[in-house]
């Protein structure tokens, strides 16, 4: 199954959920994939400077782990293609007319939006916009 490819058919099934939880990012140096598993990390990927892992934040607050900025997560329901063309660019530059910032992960079936705590509800309104 490939998913979506039709940029206008994306947008206009988007479907943002807005997922439970307010999520961190944290950076490990000299760690790689796998390490801090029991972090219950959502997404880890590891970068020259160390690993960085999506952690809940209340599993960092127990470990003392430090953090800049606390997310919650969007969950968009279409399934893009991987090869779709567009769709990030196209939500991105929604979020960033509403002064919204966005660090996007794409799994293989949903592209997940982390936006900052407290402009959630305003994300998941800009992305429930019909398209202009």
């Amino acid at each position: 199954m490939n998913g979506e490819t039709d940029l206008g058919r994306m947008l206009a099934s988007l479907s943002p959920v807005l997922t439970d939880g307010e999520f961190v990012f944290c950076s490990f140096a000299d760690a790689h994939y796998g390490d801090h598993a029991d972090l219950e990390p959502i997404a880890a990927i590891d970068e020259p400077e160390g690993l960085t892992l999506v952690v809940p934040k209340p599993v960092a607050d127990a470990q003392a782990l430090d953090y800049a900025t606390v997310f919650r997560m969007i969950s968009l329901g279409v399934h893009s293609s991987l090869e779709a063309a567009g769709l990030t660019a196209a939500f991105s530059n929604r979020l960033a007319e509403h002064g919204i910032s966005a660090n996007v992960i794409a799994g293989y079936y949903h592209d997940h939006i982390f936006v900052p705590r407290d402009q959630a509800k305003q994300a998941v309104d800009a992305l429930a916009e019909p398209q202009r």
